[in-house]
């Protein structure tokens, strides 16, 4: 018996995101240690995830601010867009290249926290290249 595509993503989403949880130190503690090492009192931990049409394929990573720890091939430059975004993705500003018009759209997902606040953004664009427009390093991995 085979399993539909967006069982088998939100299967592999859901684990990603409980082995995170396990990974997490509470929040209160965490707080206060990105408190300590950000000049500004700033501090987040993201989960960001991109998928494809469908669900087809999903890839995902764990990002830290202002410690830019973890698996984000571009931690540094997308914790300071972060920064000046106060922790919302949807105000990310990214890179300023042109994209073609092509439709393969993707999803991109934030869950985590900014300052103690909870952080929950999706946001579907037509392509990769539109992604990239708007959020640049954030979700560049």
């Amino acid at each position: 018996m085979s399993l539909p595509r967006t069982a088998v993503a939100a299967a592999a989403a859901t684990a990603a995101l409980a082995l995170l949880a396990l990974a997490s130190p509470p929040a209160a503690a965490a707080g206060r240690q990105g408190r300590s090492g950000g000049a500004d009192g700033t501090d987040g931990r993201f989960f960001l995830t991109v998928s494809g049409a469908q669900n087809t394929w999903i890839r995902g990573v764990q990002l830290s601010c202002p410690d830019a720890v973890g698996h984000h091939p571009h931690a540094a430059e997308a914790c300071t867009m972060l920064h000046r975004a106060k922790g919302d993705p949807g105000r990310v500003t990214g890179a300023g290249h042109q994209c073609t018009r092509e439709y393969d759209p993707v999803t991109a997902t934030a869950e985590g926290d900014w300052n103690g606040r909870p952080v929950v953004w999706h946001k579907t664009f037509p392509n990769a290249c539109a992604l990239d427009v708007a959020t640049g390093p954030v979700f560049r991995f």
